[in-house]
């Protein structure tokens, strides 16, 4: 039998839900009405879907009703795979995928993203010359 895989389509984000706690382990201070109410709620980011949708521009010179065979193209997404996120619960659906439970979440539940920060490399690259 083949695996299964979870794919996340749209600008939704899969992910996995931490217990609630007043403080975050990344720092982040949580006010006892947020987590009473589980109005926000704190996970990782495991997967993201392409983003949103966005058609081609319209050109003057070209027919409406003609078909044309492009590619699709999305407006980027912000949350990344690895991403810490704080949402809003309300706006979460849970699902189970093989025995772990997730939220689907739309990237505009989303409140705020920690994500650590990339060491800088130059490899010898210069950019102030740009």
């Amino acid at each position: 039998m083949r695996e299964k895989r979870l794919i996340v389509v749209g600008d939704r984000v899969l992910i996995e839900p931490i217990a609630g706690e007043d403080r975050t382990n990344v720092g982040l201070y949580l006010p006892p009405t947020a987590i009473d109410k589980q109005a926000v709620q704190a996970g990782t980011v495991v997967a993201v879907g392409p983003g949103t949708p966005v058609g081609p521009p319209a050109e003057l010179d070209d027919e409406p009703w003609k078909i044309s065979a492009t590619e699709p193209r999305y407006m980027p997404m912000q949350a990344y795979v690895g991403d810490y996120v704080l949402f809003f619960r309300k706006a979460a659906v849970e699902i189970t995928f093989e025995g772990t439970q997730y939220l689907v979440v739309p990237q505009g539940a989303i409140l705020t993203l920690v994500r650590e920060e990339e060491e800088e490399t130059t490899d010898g690259f210069d950019p102030s010359f740009l």
